[in-house]
């Protein structure tokens, strides 16, 4: 019997079996969260979009208006924030125009 025998857990068939006793629960998802918020009132602004990881303005563009050549619109109502439109941040909040 070795010194570490006495850790091994087994089965009725004598199957080592996969210890869990040690996890915790929690929530973990690859689904986006919805990253748009309410209308600027009076701003011609549909909302804010938060960037995710993954994301390009034509990418936001798709979701936002089912259009991912409308980039442009979104480039141009945020040229103070992005100086290069293939560089956009996780984290960055950006205005997106109405329709």
């Amino acid at each position: 019997m070795g010194i570490f025998d006495r850790f091994k857990r087994t089965d009725d068939k004598g199957q080592g079996k996969p210890d869990f006793s040690n996890v915790q629960g929690g929530g973990s998802s690859t689904a986006r969260s919805p990253a748009v918020t309410d209308p600027i009132a009076g701003s011609g602004t549909a909302g804010t979009y938060i960037v995710v990881k993954g994301d390009s303005l034509s990418k936001i563009a798709k979701e936002q208006y089912g259009d991912a050549s409308k980039w442009r619109k979104i480039y141009e109502a945020n040229r103070d924030l992005i100086k290069d439109p293939d560089l956009i941040y996780p984290g960055q909040s950006l205005r997106i125009p109405q329709a």
